[in-house]
C-alpha cells in the first residue's frame, strides 16, 4: 500500500529573496543619505548667514542709539551695557553658530566697518568655509 505524499508548500522568504531586498535597501539609501546630509549642512550655512544678518541689525540699532559700535570683541554690549544712550538690549543673548563656536566681531573691521565671521563647518577661522559678514571668504 501507498502513502499519500502530502506537500507542504513552505510559506517564507528564501536566502535568494532575502539576499535581493537588503541590496535594494542599500542602494536606495546610498542615493537618499548623502543627500540629506548636503541638505542639512546647507541649512546650517543658511541660519548662519541669517544669525549674522541679525547681528548687523542690532550693531546698527546699537551705533544709532550711542553713536559708535561696540568695541574690540564685544558682542555682549547688544545685550547689556552702561554705556550712555543705550537704549538695548538689541538682542536676547548672543547664540553660537550652528556648529556650536562662538561668532567673532572686530570692530574696526578689515572688510567694512565691523567684521562678524562664524568659523564654519570645520570650526577653524580663516578657511574657506568661513561665512562672513562680507560676503567674501
Amino acid at each position: 500500500m501507498k502513502q499519500p505524499t502530502t506537500l507542504r508548500h513552505a510559506h517564507g522568504f528564501t536566502l535568494v529573496e532575502m539576499l535581493l531586498v537588503l541590496v535594494i535597501l542599500a542602494t536606495l539609501a546610498a542615493i537618499v543619505i548623502p543627500k540629506m546630509a548636503g541638505r542639512s549642512q546647507q541649512a546650517k550655512v543658511t541660519a548662519a548667514q541669517t544669525q549674522i544678518s541679525s547681528f548687523k541689525q542690532a550693531l546698527d540699532s546699537y551705533e544709532v542709539d550711542t553713536g559708535a559700535y561696540p568695541k574690540g570683541g564685544n558682542l555682549g554690549e547688544l545685550v547689556s551695557s552702561s554705556v550712555q544712550n543705550w537704549k538695548g538690549p538689541y538682542m536676547d543673548k548672543i547664540p553660537a553658530d550652528p556648529w556650536g563656536n562662538n561668532y567673532t566681531y572686530d570692530f574696526p573691521g578689515k572688510h567694512g566697518t565691523y567684521d562678524l565671521v562664524s568659523p564654519g563647518p570645520d570650526g577653524r577661522a580663516g578657511t574657506d568655509d568661513d561665512i562672513t559678514s562680507w560676503g567674501g571668504k
